[in-house]
């Protein structure tokens, strides 16, 4: 059996082949390049796969942001929260856990009991507590990202709660001569903040988490600070297509 699992992101499509359960192949294309590239469209959009080299599978599952753009040609789409969750599970084999979905311009939390999602949160409104905020105040900062993950320690008071707001605002921080750990610890913390609200509700010793967000370390400090475990998946961005090609491996 042979399945492969799409996940269309704002920003990045992640792509994984598997066979008996096993992951044979990872791709991920911006998702620009995929569209313009790989897509040509027909009433729905159709994937070139032979252009991707993906070739001979038995189905395809797709999910991802955006509705309208995950209904593609030759594939089954299922919601995100299902594809997330499916992916967790394979990748971790718990069945008992807190799921944080930090996406490039969206936030899920879902509750997980016994294998069954029992709650959940969104936020898919203000790209202030998304992988975007963090890309462009890195960019302000004139650091990378990976620098940016470096520095939780003594953090500067960011007050503003809007994405494009926050980017004055740290300019005008860097005016009054503010270090930059502190300006950079400022910019992690004040994401975190905006996350404790969504995790709020969901009490549990477990929190998974997944998106490129997992691999700020700043952030998996602050959330540390709030769970008795927090385990950043093996594969946070391909999580999501993970999940889509263990759904499809199961429903056959």
């Amino acid at each position: 059996m042979k399945v492969v699992g799409i996940d269309l992101g704002s920003r990045q499509v992640k792509m994984v082949v598997m066979e008996q359960e096993k992951i044979v192949l990872k791709k991920k294309i911006s998702t620009v390049h995929f569209y313009r590239n790989y897509c040509s469209y027909d009433g729905k959009v159709q994937v070139d796969f032979k252009k991707l080299h993906i070739l001979d599978f038995d189905q395809a599952i797709s999910t991802g942001y955006g509705r309208n753009n995950t209904n593609l040609k030759e594939c089954k789409p299922i919601n995100e929260i299902k594809a997330h969750v499916y992916g967790a599970m394979f990748q971790t084999g718990m069945k008992d856990f807190i799921l944080l979905d930090i996406g490039g311009q969206d936030v899920k939390v879902s509750k997980v009991e016994k294998g069954v999602l029992t709650d959940l949160e969104l936020n898919d409104k203000c790209a202030a507590s998304c992988g975007r905020y963090l890309e462009n105040m890195a960019n302000v900062l004139e650091i990378s990202q990976d620098e940016l993950s470096d520095y939780w320690e003594e953090p500067i008071q960011l007050n503003s709660t809007c994405a494009v707001f926050s980017e004055s605002e740290l300019i005008g921080k860097i005016a009054e001569g503010v270090p930059l750990p502190n300006l950079a610890a400022g910019v992690n913390f004040s994401l975190y903040q905006r996350l404790r609200p969504l995790l709020s509700r969901f009490k549990g010793k477990n929190l998974l988490v997944s998106g490129g967000v997992a691999y700020n370390q700043a952030i998996i400090n602050y959330l540390k600070q709030e769970y008795d475990q927090v385990i950043c998946l093996d594969e946070p961005q391909f999580n999501g297509a993970i999940g889509c090609a263990y759904y499809g491996n199961m429903k056959q």
